[in-house]
């Protein structure tokens, strides 16, 4: 006996729509952990290590490695590409750009959840059908016994209902939790994305934001001690 005629006999007629619910479940949430893992992010270190040798005023230089950027795979130097490939545009222009790239990687990011929550919600009601089905078997079952109930009349509708409702649950628990964490990861990266195209706009018009964070937190801390 094949699996699929097992899980068919187990789950009765709910055995093609929870399989599949669960297939697609399984394939949104690997095909999405591949993409998120493969994204990546920077922090300002890094971000300071790829500009450390550029000037902002030098075009051919940015433009060299706008093109170097654009191959890699992180989406944080596709997008610093994206900008310096504007780098003629006025800031505003450069923004808006950016917020555009933003929006577009974003969806791509999310892409999937949408399904993937929407299978969380469908898969408790595909298992409560197949509930009401096996009961109704159940009291078909009790209908043609012409003498008294046994067990047996009652176990193998009641069974099915029992299964398919812990199978709609089983598959709707891990692509709620899913979709819910996997969204959460994809805003963190369009955050630091967010992050990344702000910073390098800033150096576009000649502000080292690093130094100047740094500073303004060096001059936070000695005003305690000026006001003492």
């Amino acid at each position: 006996m094949t699996l699929f005629n097992l899980l068919q006999e187990q789950l009765g007629l709910m055995t093609w729509p929870l399989v599949i619910c669960s297939l697609l479940t399984l394939m949104i949430v690997c095909e999405r952990l591949l993409k998120l893992l493969s994204s990546g992010s920077l922090n300002k270190k890094e971000i300071s290590q790829i500009l450390k040798d550029q000037d902002p005023q030098q075009s051919e230089a940015l433009t060299v490695l706008s093109q170097q950027l654009k191959k890699e795979k992180n989406l944080a130097k596709k997008g610093m590409a994206m900008l310096f490939a504007h780098q003629h545009f006025s800031q505003h222009l450069r923004e808006d750009s950016a917020s555009i790239w933003v929006q577009d990687k974003r969806q791509e990011l999310r892409s999937g959840l949408k399904l993937l929550a929407l299978i969380g919600v469908i898969s408790p009601l595909i298992g409560l059908l197949g509930t009401v089905l096996g009961l109704i078997d159940m009291f078909k079952a009790i209908a043609l016994t012409s003498g008294s109930v046994t067990p047996n009349d009652l176990a193998d509708g009641l069974g099915i209902a029992m299964r398919t409702t812990a199978a709609g649950l089983v598959v709707a628990l891990p692509a709620i939790c899913g979709a819910q964490l996997l969204g959460l990861w994809a805003d963190k990266i369009v955050y630091r994305l967010e992050f990344t195209l702000n910073l390098c706009n800033l150096w576009l018009q000649g502000v080292n934001l690093p130094e100047k964070h740094k500073s303004a937190k060096n001059t936070t801390t000695t005003k305690p001690s000026s006001a003492l």
